[in-house]
């Protein structure tokens, strides 16, 4: 849940910052900015995945356990293999 949160406010410092750039007319600052948004809404978009991710396992644990059974299963065929 902070993820979500604490992506979203990292978006809006971004906006705010590249508007500052903007009214002032500092191209570094509203890149920063810019940047700052979009890392915002990655993380954003982190916590919405992980969030899903938590309710599904919560939902469904046996379906969740056969799913980190088959990726590990996975990895181990594929750390072996030469």
């Amino acid at each position: 849940m902070m993820e979500k949160a604490e992506g979203t406010a990292q978006k809006w410092v971004g906006k705010a910052q590249d508007a500052v750039g903007d009214i002032t007319g500092d191209a570094g600052t509203q890149i920063k900015g810019k940047a700052r948004e979009m890392a915002g809404r990655t993380q954003e978009c982190y916590g919405e995945t992980l969030n899903m991710v938590r309710d599904s396992a919560a939902n469904n644990p046996m379906a969740t356990i056969a799913v980190a059974a088959g990726i590990g299963f996975l990895i181990g065929a594929l750390m072996t293999r030469r």
